[in-house]
């Protein structure tokens, strides 16, 4: 049994920010993650012609003041998102190019519905607040409602209401019937809105880290060293008046606290001494991730950029429902990311490797010309068959569950303290919540540290 001042499970960006905090503060810190490398939610993959690929999370957006803070401690640059050129909306077999957030290029009527919505939402976001949206004045009404409720009530033009749904639903990775309409605004709220959430310029995806996030995440490991554990699942965390005993596969650990950052759901995996309060234990039961399949398409150029083309593209129901350039900063190779997600995603799951390379590739011909269908290589990352993910970059909440179990989220349990993105008031769901979470966690046991003393 080895001794700690702390201990945090999970080495995705909220662990190895609570981590690093608390080594920078001079604490003793061991980081036990489940998988054979960190990352969690993010997957740098460096290829041995030098390219990189983010097979998982990969943008940065302004606002995102935490994330761009551990760029500039390791001196990570950024490079802004490729958009020039036009994007594209397929909608009943039609293709419509247009620059900017709206396509204004469907119906007069699709597009007003699409505008109104987009102001709805954005007005609806307002009044939600962040560290308490169960607290809402219309947080009952709008939890027992669906997103697909709302879509279905709010949304006349067919068109609009498929990209409203792709757009929102798809952020969630599970069909819009599935997410609680209260969640989804604040979800939306703690970015900022949803001009921000969808944008790019300016938006969710206006940026990305050269080398990738691992270029981040790989120097936060480098500096917490002999810390960190690969490949040592948690399976049992007891918590005595003394401190917290650890177990997973290989290894007991006893430490003063303990910091879990994994998703809820993979939380509720955990066997805990004595059992969590009623709340907590019933939220891990009720947060759910969706299905995410992530694909890179290399190219050896971007040929649709010389086509007058950004490759950002989205077709509701497609097996390559968004598509959006994910080159590095050097534009060499060319890649395509291919996002499929929800229901369409399973759907994909369940196809052969051959079969889904097919099914991708025609979809891309289709948008992009004959030179899509010749790719170099095709990466494929299914996060919905990643057993300590358990599905899609960020768990969503179904109708009911934030207003009788949202606060819970954050609020210790004892010696047991909580991170990850979704519990960050502030851009949850992007690497920068899951950087906030893990500088609140370690902040939160420090303070109940000395408090104890």
């Amino acid at each position: 049994m080895t001794d700690f001042d702390y201990c945090v499970v999970g080495g995705g960006f909220a662990g190895l920010t609570a981590a690093l905090r608390l080594e920078q503060a001079g604490r003793s810190v061991a980081v036990l993650e489940a998988r054979d490398r960190l990352g969690g939610r993010t997957f740098t993959e460096m290829r041995a012609d030098g390219c990189w690929i983010d097979r998982g999370g990969a943008w940065i957006g302004p606002g995102q003041d935490r994330i761009h803070a551990l760029m500039n401690e390791f001196g990570v640059r950024s490079y802004r998102q490729y958009t020039d050129g036009e994007a594209m909306m397929v909608l009943d077999g039609k293709q419509h190019r247009y620059t900017g957030t709206i396509p204004w290029t469907m119906s007069p009527w699709a597009s007003m519905n699409l505008g109104a919505s987009f102001a709805e939402l954005g007005h609806m976001c307002k009044s939600i607040p962040l560290e308490a949206p169960w607290e809402a004045k219309k947080a009952g009404k709008w939890d027992q409602m669906s997103l697909a409720q709302w879509l279905d009530r709010s949304v006349w033009s067919k068109p609009a209401h498929d990209l409203l749904e792709t757009a929102i639903a798809g952020s969630y990775t599970s069909a819009a019937s599935e997410v609680s309409m209260l969640f989804a605004l604040y979800q939306m709220a703690s970015g900022g809105g949803p001009n921000f959430v969808f944008g790019i310029v300016g938006g969710s995806q206006d940026a990305r880290p050269v080398g990738g996030m691992g270029a981040i995440y790989g120097p936060m490991a480098a500096e917490l060293g002999d810390s960190i554990h690969l490949s040592q699942p948690v399976h049992g965390i007891e918590q005595d008046a003394h401190g917290v005993t650890v177990y997973t596969r290989g290894a007991t650990l006893r430490a003063r606290r303990v910091i879990v950052a994994v998703p809820l759901a993979i939380a509720g995996q955990i066997r805990y001494e004595p059992m969590l309060p009623v709340d907590r234990s019933l939220l891990h039961q009720r947060v759910p991730s969706g299905s995410i399949i992530k694909i890179s398409v290399l190219y050896d150029e971007p040929f649709w950029r010389r086509d007058g083309l950004s490759g950002q593209s989205a077709a509701p129901g497609s097996p390559a429902t968004i598509t959006i350039d994910a080159c590095t900063d050097t534009g060499r190779p060319g890649i395509l990311c291919v996002i499929s997600e929800g229901p369409v995603a399973r759907q994909l799951g369940r196809l052969d490797a051959a079969e889904r390379r097919t099914a991708i590739l025609r979809e891309l011909v289709t948008r992009f010309g004959d030179r899509a269908g010749s790719p170099v290589d095709f990466v494929e990352q299914d996060w919905s068959a990643e057993r300590y993910s358990g599905g899609g970059m960020l768990s969503h909440t179904p109708t009911g569950v934030l207003t009788q179990f949202g606060h819970a989220l954050r609020e210790p349990c004892g010696r047991v303290h909580w991170a990850g993105t979704e519990s960050s008031a502030v851009m949850c769901g992007w690497v920068d919540g899951a950087v906030r979470s893990g500088e609140r966690a370690a902040s939160e046991v420090q303070q109940h540290q000395l408090a104890a003393v």
